[in-house]
């Protein structure tokens, strides 16, 4: 039986006096880090937190919240990562909903005080609480209780408390050490938000091995590439938007990436012509991609040297399933779908969680049978590849076509002035819905003739039925989730606000 006790005590007696994380001017060793996730458990139970109570962090990435990250679930108790995004009623909610008996925070809590029974600020109370601390009680931990709570759901609708146990933890930890090759002489840039799973779920194996973290504390690609050529970084995993914006950041400004072997990504579909480009700004890394969702604890397939498929029918998949993973596409009815056929996407394995937080109606509708039901839209092809073509939300049936808004986003993100792109449906009195889309163009680009001009370009790669009716251009970057996902949900819901009752959909 193994917990997030068991990475951080190995790496205390195996590696203490490498460097674990690096935050700015701070470097930890492991058994500097070690300490500090000991001090802090004891400085939590000081203030009367008892096992199985949550403990909420609201903070941007650090050392800090690498150590609550290990050292609140290693003694038993369950830490709450706040997305630093959400609206201040959005956070009462998320704290009214898993009653959070402390707030650990480095920003002013407001009225998010009063729902917790202590707030310890960021960096003044936190490091006099280890002060305080010296050695938390023992306290057998099963690795089938939670460690974490990830409130997931921001792009569809009202966010739902993920259940994330030590074993989940601890088997994707092993699943992604193999699917990434990693190794203790990696160094690891953590510039996903730690508070999403996929920022997180890779500091299980990095400590585990004895590899180095360097923390951001907030995405920044211009930034992010002084850390790579400052610290040697070998291995980033961004969302697709973040690895765009890499791109366009080394272009703009080439560093020195030489010390760079992995660009994994993940967390969103990505169109092809960034994978594209991706190669051209970093010619020498390899490039690869992930699948997975916060009810899975991160990875569920991996695509390595993605680069090499440019050109090829497999590029835009996102892999096989990791080893002790498996995976399914499903047709309506649940019955396993042909090669090639689209379906729902569903996963099994050890890593996959057991439910929502307090919401049993939603826990038995999305996992059944012992399997995770993802709301992908997939479509496994020969071989045992994976790919994933939309959320089944997001999917557009037009004249009983089904259009896929991945494949019309990546027609529009091969035309040089798109910066960014969403496409979704909106109603349509004859076809039921019509392909939508909003761009963000370069700054220098055209207003006149643009949409023309883009609906035109969108033909050389996509059946007519898939092109945009309608191209709404924005001068603002798209709304995005906290760990960096566009949010069609927001662009999509004024479209259907009117709708009819019986057609409405957000």
């Amino acid at each position: 039986m193994l917990t997030l006790a068991d990475p951080i005590d190995h790496a205390r007696r195996v590696h203490a006096g490498k460097v674990a994380v690096v935050d700015g001017d701070v470097r930890l060793d492991y058994a500097t880090l070690h300490d500090r996730c000991l001090r802090l458990a004891a400085g939590l139970e000081a203030l009367g937190v008892k096992k199985g109570d949550r403990v909420a962090i609201l903070a941007a990435n650090s050392h800090r919240l690498f150590e609550a990250f290990f050292g609140v679930p290693a003694s038993g108790m369950v830490i709450v990562p706040l997305n630093t995004r959400l609206a201040e009623a959005e956070l009462e909610a998320i704290l009214r909903d898993c009653e959070a008996r402390v707030l650990l925070t480095d920003r002013e809590p407001g009225a998010l005080r009063a729902l917790v029974g202590r707030v310890v600020s960021i960096p003044d109370d936190y490091e006099l609480l280890l002060v305080a601390g010296a050695r938390p009680r023992a306290e057998t931990v099963d690795e089938s209780s939670p460690a974490a709570l990830f409130y997931t759901g921001g792009t569809t609708g009202r966010p739902k408390g993920v259940v994330l146990t030590h074993r989940n933890f601890i088997a994707n930890a092993f699943h992604k050490t193999v699917a990434c090759s990693l190794t203790g002489d990696d160094v690891f840039l953590a510039a996903p938000a730690m508070f999403h799973v996929a920022g997180v779920a890779p500091l299980v194996s990095l400590v585990w091995l004895g590899a180095t973290t360097v923390t951001v504390p907030a995405f920044e690609p211009h930034a992010c590439l002084d850390l790579v050529e400052r610290h040697d970084v070998t291995v980033i995993m961004p969302v697709p938007t973040m690895l765009a914006a890499l791109v366009a950041a080394q272009r703009a400004r080439p560093r020195d990436v030489s010390s760079l072997r992995m660009l994994g990504h993940a967390g969103s579909s990505i169109a092809n012509a960034v994978i594209e480009a991706a190669r051209e700004a970093f010619p020498f890394v390899e490039l690869a991609q992930f699948y997975g969702a916060t009810e899975t604890c991160s990875i569920v397939t991996c695509l390595r040297n993605e680069e090499t498929l440019i050109g090829t029918p497999l590029l835009g998949s996102c892999g096989r399933a990791v080893p002790g993973v498996s995976v399914k596409v499903v047709r309506e009815d649940g019955t396993r779908a042909e090669h090639g056929e689209a379906g729902e996407i569903r996963v099994r394995g050890p890593n996959v969680s057991p439910g929502y937080w307090g919401d049993t109606s939603s826990t038995a509708a999305a996992f059944v049978d012992g399997w995770y039901c993802t709301g992908d839209v997939g479509v496994m092809q020969a071989g045992e590849y994976l790919f994933v073509v939309d959320r089944i939300k997001d999917m557009i049936v037009s004249g009983a076509e089904n259009v896929y808004s991945i494949e019309v986003e990546d027609a529009l993100q091969r035309h040089p002035a798109v910066v960014e792109a969403a496409v979704f449906g909106v109603p349509d009195p004859v076809w039921g819905e019509a392909v939508h889309a909003v761009v963000v163009l370069e700054p220098d680009a055209a207003a006149g003739e643009i949409e023309t001009e883009l609906r035109e370009h969108c033909r050389k790669f996509i059946a007519g039925y898939k092109v945009p009716k309608q191209i709404d251009i924005s001068v603002n970057p798209l709304p995005k989730s906290g760990p960096g996902k566009i949010l069609k949900r927001a662009l999509r819901a004024p479209f259907w606000r009117d709708a009819d009752v019986s057609t409405r959909r957000i």
